[in-house]
């Protein structure tokens, strides 16, 4: 018979494995679809352990699907593990790759094998590459009933053992940014030059005046990765690359025109011509299923964590959002004591601190008894289908 006191049981036993398993990716971070030492460590620990696992699934290598289980429902538990450049584990995926195992090694512990499927999803690329968008459209989530993952956050010491359930992902769309004008010395004649970086300047001109005029929820920023190579050469070619975010899919695409008129001035102004690329996998909103996300804060409150019910614009993006699109979700956001934000060196070394892994076990147990009553409460799993094909419908 099914257990929930178990759940608690396989996390407490399975504790010192799970911090190692993330210090293992922590201590190895590697970029968008290159994680393949995270992608061998999950397998080989989930198969280990009795999961059926498909590696280098949905036709991306560093992409994995576990099982444990038969029929449905089919619950989708993501695990993510891509670093950032130069700065690791600073968004800690590593925590949420633990936890995902975490929370599969509860249920399957609880639950008869015939309770339904447990399903594990290894979802590479979530810092810009959009894993899974990709996975999404091979199909990933054809036959799942609900979907759900942990994050961990931070940015002062007491958020620790706060979590947030109803935190709002931004939708997101990149460019890239090529102007080509012409070479010419600097000092003897640059008037027969078309500087390529006074455009890629004025792109960043145009957009910071663009700003005071925008909503609040909209984000506009961009970095230069190219340049020019010396002083003294008017730059023929200049490289820049922008994320746009708003809070939803709908007003995403009334502000890129003006975002896109913009970048078109700079190369009118300057004399140069631009080459102006969309990225194809813009992350959608984050749309929370509240039926869901009530169960998981009643449950992180009895784990001993403080669950903020309440909705948070915290301006963040992630394709999860594009999940929730197609199957109920929800992406719970657990903090850990860090100073430090994410996406930022301070945040890479607390998310491999004992006390971040205390939060992220704690945070694991709810998501665990939360999909445990998805499983074993019909009534419960027809009221989230429910809300979520009425959000569809509206």
């Amino acid at each position: 018979m099914p257990d929930p006191a178990a759940l608690n049981t396989a996390i407490d036993a399975a504790a010192d494995d799970l911090r190692a398993l993330s210090l293992s990716i922590h201590e190895q971070p590697e970029l968008a679809f290159e994680e393949r030492h995270a992608h061998a460590t999950l397998t080989a620990f989930l198969e280990e352990r009795g999961f059926a696992v498909e590696r280098g699934a949905f036709g991306l290598e560093t992409a994995f699907r576990a099982t444990y289980g038969e029929g449905a429902p089919q619950i989708a538990i993501l695990c993510e593990y891509d670093a950032l450049k130069n700065i690791g584990h600073a968004c800690g995926h590593n925590l949420i790759a633990a936890s995902g195992v975490a929370t599969a090694l509860a249920l399957q512990g609880a639950l008869e094998p015939d309770s339904g499927t447990i399903v594990v999803l290894g979802s590479p690329a979530e810092e810009g590459g959009g894993g899974k968008i990709l996975m999404t459209e091979a199909g990933a989530f054809e036959d799942i009933d609900a979907a759900m993952m942990l994050h961990p956050t931070g940015g002062r010491p007491e958020a620790a053992g706060v979590v947030l359930t109803n935190w709002q992902a931004q939708a997101t769309a990149n460019f890239t940014l090529q102007y080509s004008g012409r070479a010419a010395h600097a000092a003897a004649g640059p008037w027969a030059g078309r500087n390529a970086l006074d455009a890629v300047i004025q792109a960043f001109v145009n957009v910071s005046m663009l700003r005071q005029q925008i909503r609040p929820t909209a984000r506009i920023h961009g970095i230069i990765t190219e340049g020019g190579e010396a002083t003294n050469v008017i730059p023929r070619r200049a490289v820049a690359r922008f994320g746009v975010r708003e809070a939803t899919i709908a007003e995403l695409e009334r502000l890129l025109p003006r975002v896109r008129a913009c970048f078109e001035a700079a190369a009118a102004a300057t004399g140069c011509e631009l080459e102006l690329t969309q990225g194809v996998r813009g992350y959608s909103e984050l749309r929370t299923n509240q039926a869901m996300a009530a169960r998981y804060a009643s449950h992180a409150e009895d784990a001993g964590l403080h669950a903020v019910t309440t909705r948070m614009d915290t301006g963040g993006s992630t394709d999860m959002g594009n999940v929730s699109l197609v199957v109920p979700s929800i992406h719970p956001m657990f903090g850990i004591a860090s100073e430090a934000g994410n996406h930022n060196e301070g945040f890479t070394a607390a998310a491999a601190t004992p006390e971040a892994h205390v939060q992220m076990l704690n945070a694991a147990r709810a998501l665990a008894h939360t999909a445990y009553e998805l499983f074993t409460d019909p009534a419960l799993l027809a009221t989230v289908r429910e809300e979520f094909e009425q959000a569809q419908a509206g």
